[in-house]
């Protein structure tokens, strides 16, 4: 198929970002600064008759928090004006003015997300969707949208020091799953593997109850997929016994307090049997934390200001991702096929699914975009793989031939389709990344499309300008349709499934400026915490802290990012503290692998450490293995030298590998699809942007090789490639000047000129030299030549044949498609 799939958005110009810096107070060295967004005002409500607002702070108030609380399914029901009213009656409607006195009660300008409102409404008081947090999640961006609209605005991250604790004694997992399968195993494969299985009828990861065998004959897999579910300090907490006795989810004998305690008495078997671990007291360690004792990280340095459209993932269960954006009606979207929920916020996305908002409050999206002309799309995502063609991430369409606007992927690039003027009714042409940039990878990646109708189209990929151009221009918009969905990991028609992880997604209805989208990529994406692991034993230094930026990676690791020295002493001046090899201890364990910080040596000096900031120890990030669960698992430091402290760890000399047979490769390769192209250009000097030849490479572009490797070329590789072969030849041999030059005197016009070897090789003797090249050892001309001459017996020009002009014009083109697509050139 034509996979003329390239697009490219461009944006309107800069607009002037209103924006004071906020540092990120007692951060320095580990996290951007936040900013002050400008804020677009909605429309108030109509119905509101009383005084109008006093202040611009009140103004702010009305537009961005109060007419959206009042209403009476949310707020205004319980806390108006109305006798008896419910205290504070910041949803009052009579008077914005003293609703707006009781509002500050209850909020927190400097920290949105810490608003009483917030914890009340996210705790389940009258949250107004199915998801509490949901509620909580618009709140606090109705909220920090009111803060940015006021002098101040943003939201400020403050460390705070946790409560110090001690590493302690911890039982951990074994490594094998030997004591876990004449345990707990056995009743997971008796009651569960008619789900919890890849070998059921209809299999439900995680597969706790597989079947399936390790190596070593025991059940690595379920073991694997079980760790997460048991508590082995408190069986009773374990989520599989909750499961059971909380949830009555597929109770057996249908007694769920039996079985439930059959499951608690099984795990307790199993964490009887380990023995606790112990930290060894000669290391130089830090006080211990959870992921949950550290300061939120998240949110605050956003720019969302335009935001119609935002997903957060932040539920973690049910059918239901909510749209966060506080901008009615929500499009909230209901998933659809194998899409599963992943650790520190996201979906996963399997072939055939996917995540999609009804036609009615996808109007939004046409009606708000409209008004303004222009728009953004952002997403963070994560591709499963480069190989997944006409795959879409974000859609606003009806169907495979009628969209609005498209994000897809189409192996390494990033594809954008767009109706307007400048496109047809199915957004193409579309534009997308160059090809020999491979922008798009299998990794977590920022990518923002925008739009406007100067510009076009421009797409940015980890904050930066791709640099490619928008052909069409901008265009206008009006022919939207306003029957679309949003869709995401799929088409509405779900024959478009793209297969990744999406983290957060957010449609503007204005075009981000540089600015914003470097700042937004900056923020990071997702539930992550600042962690203050206490050092001030080993340093001296009061309220000294190692800090770590961590998040859940996935659902099976942890990220540690950019760790920075701090005290929130700020009339302390650390100097002259060395610090070497960081190691990041788990549960009482220092895992072998993840240690990234092992090489680290450097001194926290009074010339590099900022009061209130800090001094960075490192910009790199590392992953670490998740070993019970998130909430379980307790992470400390340890150092090789910490100030004066010292514990020098002897690494294990590695074992020397036993060498084994494998696979033998070749040591040569083929060209891959822009090489071919490239090559046949360069072999038969027609170039390259020749209309015809573009179109057919366009054609066949994904049917040549994709991989440089000889075992992996396929027929269907060669067929591609003989057709592009054949339209370079034809382009060659019906060009009189290009072929006068290539074929010297041969005379195309009078015919029988083949008849005799001689005649054959006027054009024998060109191709072979073309193709192979002149003096190389490696090349055999004479067989390519030999081959070439009974090609043409065969096509009726040998001996003594009495071939038309016309009919040696073809025979050329045939015997010149052989030549220049044949390993000779292919082979790299």
């Amino acid at each position: 198929m034509n996979k003329a799939f390239k697009m490219k958005l461009s944006q309107l110009g800069m607009l002037c970002v209103m924006a004071a810096s906020l540092a990120l107070s007692a951060c320095g060295g580990g996290g951007a600064p936040v900013t002050a967004n400008p804020v677009v005002p909605v429309t108030a409500g109509s119905d509101y008759t009383g005084p109008a607002p006093s202040t611009a702070d009140v103004q702010a108030f009305k537009i961005n928090f109060w007419d959206n609380v009042r209403s009476t399914n949310r707020c205004g029901q319980c806390h108006n004006a109305t006798s008896p009213a419910q205290m504070p009656n910041f949803a009052r409607n009579d008077d914005v003015n003293l609703a707006y006195t009781q509002a500050n009660t209850v909020v927190n300008l400097t920290d949105p997300g810490m608003s009483r409102i917030v914890a009340k409404v996210a705790g389940g008081h009258n949250c107004w969707l199915t998801d509490p947090s949901a509620c909580g999640a618009i709140l606090t961006t109705w909220i920090t949208n009111w803060a940015g609209a006021s002098a101040g605005g943003g939201t400020q991250i403050q460390l705070t020091a946790p409560v110090i604790k001690d590493v302690g004694n911890s039982k951990n997992f074994p490594a094998d799953a030997q004591l876990f399968s004449t345990t707990v195993y056995p009743l997971l494969k008796q009651y569960c593997s008619k789900c919890h299985s890849p070998s059921a009828s209809s299999p439900q990861s995680p597969y706790f109850a597989s079947s399936t065998l390790g190596t070593t004959g025991l059940p690595d897999e379920a073991y694997a997929a079980a760790r997460t579910k048991m508590n082995l300090d408190t069986p009773a907490q374990s989520r599989f016994v909750l499961r059971l006795r909380q949830e009555s989810h597929n109770c057996w004998n249908s007694n769920c307090v039996a079985a439930s305690q059959e499951m608690q008495d099984a795990i307790t078997a199993f964490a009887n049997q380990i023995t606790p671990t112990s930290v060894d007291p000669a290391m130089v360690i830090s006080k211990a934390l959870t992921l949950y004792d550290g300061t939120v990280a998240s949110g605050g340095s956003r720019f969302d200001s335009n935001a119609i459209a935002k997903y957060e993932f932040k539920t973690g269960k049910g059918s239901t991702a909510f749209d966060t954006s506080g901008v009615d009606p929500a499009a909230d979207l209901t998933t659809s096929g194998d899409v599963t929920w992943v650790g520190g916020w996201g979906l996963k996305f399997a072939k055939g699914s996917k995540a999609q908002a009804s036609t009615q409050a996808s109007k939004k999206l046409h009606d708000m975009i409209l008004a303004t002309g222009e728009f953004s799309i952002e997403a963070w995502l994560a591709p499963a793989n480069v190989t997944q063609e006409e795959a879409y991430m974000v859609t606003y369409s009806g169907g495979t031939m009628a969209r609005n606007f498209t994000l897809g992927q189409t192996k390494y690039n990033y594809d954008a389709m767009l109706r307007s003027s400048a496109t047809d009714a199915n957004g193409m042409p579309a534009l997308s990344t160059a090809d020999a940039a491979r922008r798009l990878q299998a990794s977590l990646q920022h990518v923002v499309v925008t739009y406007d109708p100067v510009n076009g189209r421009r797409i940015y990929v980890n904050g930066e300008f791709t640099g490619d151009a928008d052909a069409q221009k901008g265009g206008t918009i009006a022919n939207w349709d306003n029957t679309f969905a949003l869709v995401l990991g799929n088409e509405v028609s779900s024959d478009r499934s793209w297969a990744g992880v999406i983290k957060f997604v957010a449609i503007h209805n204005r075009v981000l400026t540089d600015v914003q989208i470097a700042q937004n990529f900056a923020a990071g994406v997702g539930e992550r915490y600042f962690l203050l692991f206490n050092v001030e034993a080993a340093t001296g230094v009061p309220k000294s802290y190692v800090v770590f930026e961590v998040s859940q990676y996935d659902s099976y690791a942890y990220l540690f990012n950019k760790p920075f020295f701090i005290s929130l002493d700020p009339a302390a001046k650390p100097d002259g503290i060395v610090v070497k090899g960081i190691r990041i201890g788990v549960n009482g364990v220092v895992p072998n692998v993840g240690q990234a910080y092992i090489p680290l040596d450097t001194t926290i000096t009074a010339s590099n450490y900022f009061a209130g900031q800090g001094q960075q120890l490192s910009k790199i990030g590392t992953i670490i293995g998740v070993d019970k669960n998130v909430d379980l698992d307790t992470f400390f430091l340890s150092f090789d030298q910490l100030g004066t402290k010292t514990h020098f760890v002897t690494e294990p000399i590695p074992a020397t590998p036993v060498p084994v047979d494998g696979v033998i490769v070749s040591d040569i390769g083929v060209r891959t699809f822009d090489r071919v192209n490239a090559t046949l250009a360069a072999v038969t000097t027609v170039p390259a942007n020749n209309a015809n030849v573009n179109q057919t490479f366009q054609t066949v572009k994904q049917q040549l090789p994709t991989l440089p490797t000889l075992e992996g070329f396929l027929p269907s590789h060669q067929v591609g490639v003989a057709q592009l072969a054949i339209q370079y030849c034809n382009e060659l041999v019906n060009d009189s000047a290009k072929r006068g030059v290539f074929f010297g005197s041969v005379n195309f016009s009078a015919g029988s000129k083949f008849s005799t070897p001689t005649g054959r090789n006027t054009v024998i003797t060109p191709l072979a030299n073309a193709s192979l090249g002149t003096g190389l050892s490696s090349q055999d001309s004479a067989g390519l030549s030999a081959e070439l001459n009974a090609l043409m017996g065969k096509l009726g020009c040998g001996d003594g044949s009495t071939c038309t002009a016309a009919r040696e014009q073809a025979v050329t083109t045939a015997v010149c498609g052989a030549a220049v697509g044949s390993a000779g050139v292919l082979v790299n």
